[in-house]
């Protein structure tokens, strides 16, 4: 038996005008506890009450808005809704600390949206480090690597290669007369040179737990 969608599953994408809208009503119910009216709307985002009535009622065709007629507070939201600004992977960036000299602490309303920093219009992907070739470019044995989807890489950029007879590598990437020479970030390692070498992406992150 096919399972039954999720509400939030059923709903239409927004437009950017409808997102802000929706995000407007939200911090107003929850800064007054109660709704805005239609003319509050209009004269926060500078268009007319005919603009604003268009909005709501593609919000409530898309299954995001309640309200009722005749009724100037009764814009309610519907549940489900996946504010991006409420993810999980929206952390507040509180401002800079120096790793040298002390600075002047700074409080900076900003956000970092680790979605949004690794963000590739070819696709990423994560794997766990493992060994520490490539400890001098503190990557370190047990770090996870984030991963673009690219398979021309520039030089001395750090790859994932697949190797002749499958075995995949963590190095540095440089093109050189007699093939490709894959590099270590540890003199303790030779570096690998190859002309049968398949690059199955460029790291572009590296995260670390330390608990």
């Amino acid at each position: 038996m096919p399972r039954r969608k999720s509400p939030r599953s059923r709903k239409s994408p927004l437009t950017p005008k409808q997102l802000r809208i929706l995000i407007f009503i939200r911090d107003f119910i929850h800064a007054r506890g109660y709704a805005p009216t239609m003319q509050e709307l209009a004269d926060e985002f500078g268009v007319s009450k005919v603009t604003v009535f268009e909005h709501i009622g593609a919000l409530q065709k898309k299954g995001y808005l309640r309200r009722s007629r005749h009724k100037a507070r009764s814009l309610r939201l519907r549940e489900g809704i996946d504010f991006p600004d409420e993810r999980a992977t929206r952390l507040p960036l509180a401002g800079r600390i120096a790793a040298g000299q002390p600075i002047e602490a700074v409080e900076e309303k900003e956000v970092l949206d680790l979605e949004e920093a690794f963000v590739s219009p070819f696709g990423n992907f994560v794997l766990r480090v493992t060994g520490d070739s490539m400890i001098e470019d503190h990557i370190c044995d047990g770090d996870l690597v984030i991963v673009e989807r690219r398979t021309e890489p520039r030089d001395g950029e750090t790859v994932v290669a697949l190797l002749e007879g499958g075995e995949a590598t963590l190095k540095r990437f440089h093109r050189t007369p007699q093939g490709i020479r894959l590099e270590a970030a540890n003199p303790a390692y030779e570096p690998i040179i190859t002309k049968d070498v398949k690059i199955q992406g460029v790291v572009v992150g590296v995260l670390r737990r330390y608990q």
